[in-house]
């Protein structure tokens, strides 16, 4: 079992390193910081951690077999991402945007596109970022760009 989640979470891993996001839209031309916050506060916060700390354990499944949420804080993998990947599987979900990859993966985040509009999302993605160290913040950026350009 623990070989099935291994490979699976390592598709998902690819996947999430290269591709710029089959979902996005394209990022809005103003970013309301203090709104995205409010947002996360709102929705994320009850799996992810008011202060983006994720939750105990996150890279081992639990009894269910689903890995729990991981930080956002620079600790986690978020800022790994491409910015379109951070989209979709926000809007679609964790399972919804990797099987739009051909990944099959049970992932248990829920898709948050039917509660929050493109700019949400954006605003929420734009306020865990500026809570990232330069470093971060800097390779995030880069990864943004190469997956823009489709490299």
């Amino acid at each position: 079992m623990l070989s099935v989640i291994a490979l699976g979470a390592a598709g998902a891993a690819g996947w999430l390193m290269t591709t710029a996001g089959a979902q996005r839209e394209s990022t809005p031309e103003s970013i309301d910081i203090a709104q995205g916050e409010n947002l996360y506060i709102e929705n994320c916060a009850s799996c992810h951690g008011a202060n983006l700390e994720g939750q105990p354990d996150w890279r081992s499944p639990g009894p269910d077999g689903l890995l729990p949420a991981p930080p956002h804080d620079e600790t986690g993998h978020t800022w790994h991402h491409p910015d379109g990947v951070l989209f979709d599987y926000t809007k679609l979900g964790g399972r919804a945007a990797l099987a739009l990859q051909g990944v099959e993966f049970e992932s248990g985040m829920p898709g948050f596109g039917d509660q929050l509009s493109d700019a949400e999302i954006w605003n929420i993605i734009s306020y865990v970022k500026s809570t990232w160290p330069e470093r971060q913040r800097a390779v995030q950026a880069e990864r943004s760009a190469a997956a823009a350009a489709g490299r």
